[in-house]
């Protein structure tokens, strides 16, 4: 009788593999062999699945996203249920999440030469933004409260303080461990609230890139402007 293959469950796999020796090797040294001999395939079999190097690796970046999704948005116990413990899923705090955040890094190395690369991570981009707001509005009940540009601001500077901290913590691992990253978050997340709560009864400044009036720039919020004296 002939075995009866998971397709799927393969594609996956190897896509996973990818991703752990991306993080290990770099972008450049993981080639389709390698990963292949690393999956434990022949290179043919994973011809079979992915057309080329870049095909698994938009799959290992698929993969890692959806995984990432299910650990934000998984059920969690009461005792548990709070901000500081559902963000730290995208924390480098084990090995699994270790090999994610380098693949990420290694990603970013090739994001500027790449036309797709940077249309796939402004979409990645998009679906961390949107995750983060889910749980902050879990989370946080005033969260719905304040104003679109304060909570512009503050998704920015999580997701931004996110990048660094996973990056730092991949580069010198020893200077971050699980424990200290933990720490800064939550750190970060209280100055956030504490910030945004002082935001209340303030007129929100527009989001640049909603209008098409606004001035040429980068997309994000308008900067403070310092007053002229005597105004």
């Amino acid at each position: 009788m002939p075995k009866i293959v998971d397709h799927a469950k393969r594609r996956e796999e190897i896509a996973l593999v990818a991703c752990e020796v991306v993080a290990a090797r770099g972008f450049e040294q993981a080639t389709v062999a390698r990963i292949a001999r690393a999956a434990g395939y022949t290179t043919g079999m994973v011809a079979h699945y992915y057309e080329s190097k870049q095909a698994i690796i938009l799959a290992a970046l698929r993969l890692i996203l959806l995984r990432i999704e299910q650990r934000l948005t998984r059920e969690r116990d009461t005792g548990e249920a709070n901000l500081l413990s559902v963000l730290s899923e995208a924390l480098a705090v084990d090995a699994g999440r270790f090999a994610e955040c380098a693949f990420w890094m290694a990603f970013w190395g090739q994001v500027s030469a790449d036309k797709r690369l940077k249309r796939l991570n402004a979409w990645v981009h998009r679906e961390y933004m949107r995750l983060f707001a889910r749980c902050f509005a879990e989370h946080w009940p005033e969260w719905t409260t304040w104003p679109p540009a304060t909570r512009d601001h503050v998704l920015r500077s999580v997701v931004t303080f996110i990048n660094g901290l996973t990056a730092g913590a991949v580069t010198s691992p020893r200077d971050w461990p699980a424990s200290l990253q933990i720490e800064q978050l939550n750190l970060q997340l209280d100055l956030l609230r504490k910030w945004a709560k002082s935001r209340r009864g303030r007129p929100a400044r527009p989001v640049l890139g909603k209008n098409p009036k606004e001035p040429n720039g980068p997309r994000g919020i308008r900067p403070d402007v310092p007053k002229k004296r005597g105004s």
